[in-house]
């Protein structure tokens, strides 16, 4: 059993040994903003904030979670409209496919709450983990910067 809040809520959830906690998000809770890319913890695609820090989902273990709380990109909304970084990221059209777009989203909502008024190399440097195939990275620099304000 697994006890842990989750986007503010407290969840509870029976899962089998060695489940991830990217497999508990989406196949017991319906959590689908995390994404499965890669496998190996080098895409960030599954990238979820736990104790509001990034973590990659897809490699940790579901029961590293015990206790904690974990943000996805439904935690940014602002009741059923997009949260400022999300409507940032609309704004300036940085999604072309949208498969990293979550885990992205969440990385920068970390920068942001450690440090609400990035520079465009912080943001850089913040994102580094995170990749994206489509070739949005300008716009995605744009959007953060946006969000900060």
């Amino acid at each position: 059993m697994v006890a842990f809040r989750l986007n503010g809520e407290n969840v509870d959830v029976d899962v089998p040994e060695n489940t991830t906690l990217l497999e508990m998000l989406s196949l017991d809770l319906n959590e689908y903003g995390p994404k499965f890319g890669c496998g190996l913890s080098q895409c960030g695609a599954c990238t979820v904030l736990v104790d509001g820090e990034p973590v990659v989902s897809c490699e940790t273990d579901a029961t590293a979670v015990t206790g904690r709380s974990v943000e996805t990109l439904s935690a940014l909304n602002d009741g059923d409209t997009a949260g400022r970084l999300q409507q940032a990221f609309i704004d300036e059209q940085a999604a072309q496919c949208g498969y990293c777009t979550s885990g992205i989203i969440m990385r920068a909502q970390a920068l942001l709450d450690q440090n609400p008024n990035p520079s465009e190399s912080e943001v850089r440097t913040a994102l580094n983990d995170n990749l994206c195939r489509c070739g949005s990275q300008a716009r995605v620099i744009r959007a953060v910067m946006r969000a900060a304000g």
